[in-house]
């Protein structure tokens, strides 16, 4: 039977803004993700919720390919249906949904991301954690666009982009400089297979003697507690 997740053509696009008067405003245990084993958007958006401490303010389910997540995938057609009547078209993940109302609020990942960042980080557990700090969003979003496309180690990046990127990790600690960003949560997820915990192919093993600094930085970021926790591996369904 094939999967009820899959892309939409026009995703949903509502934003988390800061009006209290109305709307879907950043109030802590209004919003639950809906997040997929083994999917890459949902990997970023696993990991910023970690880096930022918001696990109780955001709660999740992940769904994985086992039976027991049916469950799950109803009440997930349960908000994507009180936001569209009738509503008959695939299940896309990510997708932030609001508790009061039942609605979608969004499953354009870039868009959850940035909220996440932006909206929620005063309500993290621990110290203030800031992924896009303002004078860096330019950037961190010229990196998202370049690292946006290869979502799996089966298209990965060009050997141009990680010939840029290993002369750029040479002189800096992180992708956009001397703090961990967003981009560094695109950056690893897009080369999480280059981890310890990873067999690499022949081709992979080669790459990551061409790119050392590459490499580095692939596996000090995996000891980071929030990347650590996020390595992709088979797991039932939970919600948090």
């Amino acid at each position: 039977m094939p999967s009820p997740l899959g892309a939409r053509p026009s995703p949903i696009r509502s934003r988390i803004g800061a009006d209290l008067a109305g709307g879907f405003y950043p109030a802590p245990h209004r919003y639950h993700l809906y997040l997929s084993a083994g999917c890459p958007r949902s990997l970023r958006v696993s990991i910023t919720l970690d880096l930022l401490g918001l696990r109780d303010a955001v709660t999740t389910t992940l769904l994985t390919p086992d039976t027991t997540a049916m469950a799950a995938l109803d009440s997930l057609h349960g908000h994507y249906e009180a936001t569209e009547h009738h509503f008959d078209g695939p299940l896309t993940v990510p997708a932030l949904c609001d508790r009061w109302s039942g609605h979608v609020v969004s499953n354009h990942t870039p868009d959850i991301l940035r909220d996440l960042a932006c909206r929620f980080s005063a309500h993290g557990r621990g110290p203030l954690t800031l992924l896009r700090p303002p004078a860096l969003a330019a950037r961190i979003d010229t990196w998202h666009e370049l690292l946006a496309t290869p979502l799996t180690p089966l298209t990965p990046l060009t050997p141009s982009t990680l010939d840029q990127i290993d002369r750029r990790l040479a002189s800096h600690p992180y992708l956009v400089g001397g703090q961990l960003t967003a981009a560094d949560v695109d950056l690893w997820a897009t080369l999480v297979h280059l981890t310890p915990d990873e067999r690499l192919t022949p081709d992979e093993a080669e790459a990551t003697h061409r790119y050392p600094h590459v490499r580095t930085y692939v596996r000090r970021l995996h000891e980071h507690p929030a990347f650590h926790a996020n390595h992709p591996r088979p797991g039932p369904v939970h919600r948090t």
